[in-house]
This record gives structure tokens, sequence and C-alpha cells, in this order.
């Protein structure tokens, strides 16, 4: 990745059009939920919503490979593999490992997944299949944890699966969602701190978006300048690491205002960039490049 260069993503989650960008492709990298709509957790800030934007597996006549050889006619070349977590927080990844490795050497596939929390059997199958990434939401505060994500567990097994994933040279995707804890930044510095201590292929950087229909649907994001103390000390935390602006934040203004901080604060890419941001980085010196697939997919 050039020095100058920042790289905004738009992956087929949903259908982007901006007046600096309206050639994407959502058909060329696209998202998966191997559940459906079914979550055991029921987070509080999602309560199953971003998973109703995925192509869902269980309405699919056939296995994973069988969808991602009709995906590939429609001009796809990589997927997200996601789903709902079970009560541990794992994504059932393993029945779907021999079709994953198929994808890859068959089709060629890139593939990311988010596991969730990933035992040591998934970690080792996710090495055999030679995913791109796993993309790995990780939590600083144990009151977190356990209010949001509902999970009986602590920052130690965070920890835990990012030395898995380094132990086995699967490329680790760690996320830092800001504000998680019902808006308040609490937790996010231990995570980096975490972060920084392992093996990864990028850090990406999301806000809490208040969804309609959660029980976060009023919560009031972290102020901007928060947000954007946070970016520039993620990007002197992990200086020769990638540090990207991923898919979810809150829209409206406050977006604009958000992007322009990633902007300004040397971040090398972002998801769905508001109308205006290609501009605004270009007058500071960057040069700007669009990839249809999640954040540091490069192909």
């Amino acid at each position: 990745m050039l020095e100058k260069e920042i790289v905004f993503h738009t992956p087929g989650l949903k259908r982007f059009k901006t007046s600096e960008y309206a050639a994407q492709d959502a058909a060329r990298f696209v998202s998966v939920s191997l559940t459906g709509t079914e979550c055991a957790l029921g987070c509080e800030h999602c309560k199953m919503h971003v998973l109703e934007g995925m192509t869902a597996l269980p309405k699919f006549d056939g296995s994973l490979f069988d969808l991602c050889c009709e995906l590939a006619t429609r001009g796809a070349r990589g997927i997200l593999v996601s789903g709902g977590c079970d009560k541990r927080g794992r994504v059932p990844l393993l029945h779907h490992l021999p079709d994953l490795k198929r994808a890859r050497r068959e089709l060629g596939f890139t593939i990311r997944v988010h596991p969730g929390l990933p035992d040591e059997e998934t970690v080792a199958g996710l090495a055999e299949v030679g995913i791109d990434g796993a993309m790995v939401d990780i939590i600083g505060d144990d009151d977190t944890i356990h209010q949001v994500y509902h999970l009986d567990t602590t920052i130690a097994e965070y920890e835990a699966v990012l030395e898995r994933l380094e132990r086995h040279q699967v490329p680790a995707v760690p996320h830092i969602i800001l504000g998680l804890h019902f808006g308040q930044m609490r937790g996010e510095q231990t995570a980096l701190e975490m972060i920084a201590r392992h093996a990864h292929k990028f850090l990406v950087l999301v806000i809490l978006m208040p969804i309609t229909g959660t029980p976060m649907a009023g919560v009031t994001p972290p102020p901007v300048t928060e947000i954007a103390d946070f970016f520039a000390l993620a990007r002197r935390a992990v200086p020769a690491t990638p540090v990207m602006l991923g898919c979810a934040r809150p829209l409206g203004k406050i977006k604009i205002e958000i992007d322009r901080a990633a902007v300004e604060a040397g971040l090398n890419g972002i998801a769905f960039p508001a109308d205006g941001i290609v501009a605004y980085a270009s007058e500071r010196g960057f040069t700007p490049r669009f990839v249809d697939a999640c954040c540091g997919v490069q192909w």
C-alpha cells in the first residue's frame, strides 16, 4: 500500500453510490450468513438486524460451496462468511470448512470470516483453508462483554483468540467498536493494547451505530472529538499496520465529520465513504483507490 494512498472500500453488504463514486459492483464480494438471522446472543447493539442484510445460507437449497459456485456465475470473487453466534460466542464454521477449502482452491475465492470467538479446532481449520482474514471484535471491558454481548467470559478470552490466530498463522483483522458500551468509550484502549501485542494484518475501527429496533436505538455515539483522538492513538499504537475505518458508523452529518477525522489521522482506508470525502482526501495529498470488498482486501 502506497504511503499516500487511501483505499475506499465498498463491499456488497449494501448498494453504494455517491456523487464521487457510482461504479460499485455489489456482486463482486458477497456477505453470507451461515445462520440466516438466528443468533443465540441477541447483542444489545445489534439484535440480529446486521444479519438481515446478508445472503442467508439456510434459504439456499444447497451447501455453502454450491452457493459460492452460484455467486461466482454472477461475478463474485470473494465472500465474507458470517452468522449468528452460539452461547459461547462462536459462529458455527466447523461444519462448513470443507466447503470453504473448495471455494478457496477451486474458485480462487478471497475468503474473510467473522468467527466470533473461535476455539482451537476452528482456528486450526481456518488455517488449513488459507483464509484472507479472520475479522474479530476485540472488547477490552468485562462489563461490556457481559452487558452488551451477553457472554459469560472476560477480556482474557479475547486475547486468547488473538494468540490462537497468531500461533496458527491465520491473518487476524481485529475490529474495535468505539462507544460499544452504550455510547461510552470504555475498554477501547485496552483492546488496542491487546491487539498491538499480537500479529495482525489490519486494524479496523468502527463506531457504535444506533440501529432502529435495538435497545441502543436512542444511544448517542461518542463525540467526534473522542473518536478523532482514538483514531490518532490507534495510528500511533500500530504504526506499521494499515488502519481502516470500517462499515459501521452513525449516519448523517456526524458521518462526514468522522470520515474527515479518519483522513486527518492518516488512516489507510474508509468503507462506504461519505459524499465529499474522496475530494477531501485528495486535497490533502492522498491518492484515492476503490476496492469493491471488505476493508483491506486487495484483489
